[in-house]
């Protein structure tokens, strides 16, 4: 039998070699009677080793780590955790010595090895570290294969990504839409008892608010009809500024209570928000999921959950149908493919959080070019002051998918000289009756 199919073998190889060569074929196939060319070099398979890892504190709350080699690649990352600058500074040192002399292309390796050998696993202050990390990784191994990130990920999926800018007032959301936005995101509106002008919409986002100490504001499980009635006019007048044509998101930050939030979700609901992000803390999933399915206005969420696990439970629970996966404190772009892989088989899309910096923006938008379920990308800087090629809005309210290798952005250094160094605080809140501590 053994004789016969070798025969048979033989006999099949000698039919197709004749037939080809009757063709006029310019190949042949494999057979140790003939002489089969070496093969070429695998692009990236030379000894690369890492050297250092360098981090920096950036205005204006941002981190900034390279990750040197000895190839002369370096890769970029933003390992942050907002308000915990120097712990996460700390972190990374504890991880150096882990990664120097490691090949930095073995990014899922090294990512289980960071990770699974703290023994205590996750938490904000491990992934954040972990997230930067993997950036700056699959931005070196991106750059010595001479791809963007995107390609090694499948990609791409997509040649633009849309993209959202922030309003408080009908003024701000007027000038996003003259500027080229499709879509906006807006925090809640109440008074704030610390500012003397009354009537002062707070709103956890404003520039003038974020990094103050000390700021009074409301806390009560059910907030009274006026309260509610001030915020959703305040949305509702947004919509009314720029129309049914434009996208508007309201981030509720968790900051009040679920019977609060529901009321809330109830009253604005006729102005089709586009989501409704955190309407309470997301770690309680149940009651998230209870809010989530007590309305038709997409919940989203994901800013404070941290890897695969931590999403699975809002997919199981269908707590949230737009996840909100943050790259710097989520597990970085490796971990952020999963968890959009797992999202895509609950129909669910992605809207990658991101109130941080340029390279935080370039880690998004590398996973939104990878994968199918991507939504829309959070952004509040494009990379003026801190990249040498800033992000271009286009005037369809998307930036272009970038094609230069790995991360695709390189740091202006000359105007970064002026922002290196902060001492950015998490605001701290208190109930304006008693002074007891809110969430911001």
């Amino acid at each position: 039998m053994d004789t016969w199919l070798a025969k048979s073998k033989q006999s099949r190889r000698s039919l197709i070699q004749n037939v080809l060569g009757a063709m006029g074929a310019g190949f042949l196939l494999p057979d140790s009677s003939y002489a089969v060319e070496k093969p070429r070099a695998i692009p990236g398979k030379e000894k690369v080793r890492i050297t250092r890892l360098e981090t920096f504190l950036v205005k204006p709350r941002w981190i900034f780590l390279k990750i040197h080699t000895d190839a002369g690649v370096v890769g970029l990352g933003e390992p942050l955790l907002e308000g915990r600058a120097l712990t996460i500074q700390t972190a990374i040192q504890e991880i150096e010595p882990y990664l120097i002399g490691k090949d930095p292309r073995q990014v899922v390796h090294h990512w289980q090895a960071i990770y699974r050998h703290a023994f205590y696993r996750g938490g904000p202050i491990l992934t954040s570290a972990l997230s930067g990390v993997d950036q700056a990784l699959w931005d070196i191994k991106g750059k010595l294969l001479g791809v963007p990130i995107y390609e090694l990920l499948g990609g791409p999926t997509r040649t633009r990504v849309r993209i959202y800018g922030r309003a408080i007032t009908p003024e701000d959301i007027r000038m996003r839409k003259a500027e080229g936005y499709t879509a906006i995101k807006t925090g809640l509106y109440q008074k704030d008892p610390s500012n003397i002008t009354d009537g002062t919409l707070y709103n956890y986002m404003s520039k003038d608010f974020i990094g103050k100490g000390g700021t009074l504001t409301t806390s009560n499980i059910v907030e009274n009809p006026k309260f509610i009635e001030t915020a959703a006019n305040a949305f509702g007048a947004l919509r009314e500024a720029v129309g049914k044509d434009m996208d508007i998101a309201i981030d509720l930050h968790g900051k009040i209570a679920p019977q609060t939030a529901k009321v809330f979700i109830k009253e604005i609901e006729q102005y089709t928000p586009m989501f409704i992000e955190e309407p309470c803390q997301a770690q309680n999933v149940d009651v998230l999921a209870d809010i989530a399915h007590g309305t038709h206005i997409p919940i989203a969420a994901g800013e404070r959950i941290f890897t695969k696990w931590g999403f699975r439970e809002l997919l199981e629970k269908k707590a949230a149908s737009i996840l909100q996966p943050d790259l710097c404190h989520a597990g970085g772009i490796t971990e952020g493919r999963l968890i959009a892989g797992m999202a895509e088989a609950y129909y669910v899309p992605i809207a990658p959080h991101n109130p941080m910096g340029p390279i935080s923006l370039a880690a998004g938008l590398q996973l939104a070019g990878s994968i199918p379920n991507f939504l829309i990308q959070e952004q509040v800087s494009l990379g003026e002051g801190y990249l040498k090629n800033p992000f271009v809005l286009q005037k369809d309210g998307t930036v272009l998918l970038p094609e230069k290798p790995g991360l695709g952005v390189e740091l202006d250094e000359d105007a970064l000289k002026d922002k290196i160094g902060h001492n950015w605080r998490n605001p701290e809140t208190y109930n304006a009756l008693d002074g007891a501590v809110v969430d911001w």
